[in-house]
């Protein structure tokens, strides 16, 4: 897979088909990713994920799957979405054999990066679970600021 971009340890490559049985097996492990990116628990089917791979790639969304580039290994995937007036909200999913390692922040440097140099983004936004204590900490690591907090979701901004 041809990459678009690339950090030190990642190739940011575009969503593919053929990559769908790694992001079931990432989504579907609800105890150690699935519960930190959604509200549903009911699996996501094959079928169901091709059709979102398919959308996302009709769209052109910057949707990246990341993998190692020593290994070829999935790490996981990470998106800009909801552009508009200079902005764009950031989610990311790292598989469980990827976490702890230092992907998710090289990850998140690079796509805000990507966000600000090569989409002309001046904001990148994020929500993140109260709970998530590891992820918050990435996001603060990254520059990221709370500029808002409810009892369901702490929101946090980098700016240009």
């Amino acid at each position: 897979m041809q990459p678009i971009f690339e950090s030190e340890n990642i190739r940011f490559v575009r969503v593919s088909e053929e990559l769908v049985p790694d992001y079931l097996a990432m989504v579907n492990d609800w105890e150690r990713v699935g519960k930190l990116i959604g509200s549903r628990r009911d699996p996501i089917s094959e079928e169901k994920e091709r059709r979102w791979v398919q959308k996302k790639l009709a769209e052109g969304a910057a949707l990246f799957s990341m993998l190692e580039k020593d290994t070829g290994a999935f790490i996981g995937n990470i998106e800009l979405m909801d552009i508009a007036d200079g902005a764009g909200e950031l989610g990311i999913a790292v598989t469980a054999a990827m976490q702890d390692k230092g992907y998710g922040t090289e990850a998140v440097r690079a796509m805000v990066d990507y966000g600000m140099d090569t989409l002309g983004l001046r904001r990148v936004f994020l929500k993140v679970f109260p709970d998530n204590a590891r992820a918050i900490r990435v996001y603060e690591k990254c520059g990221f600021r709370e500029y808002d907090r409810t009892e369901d979701d702490v929101f946090m901004e980098v700016t240009k």
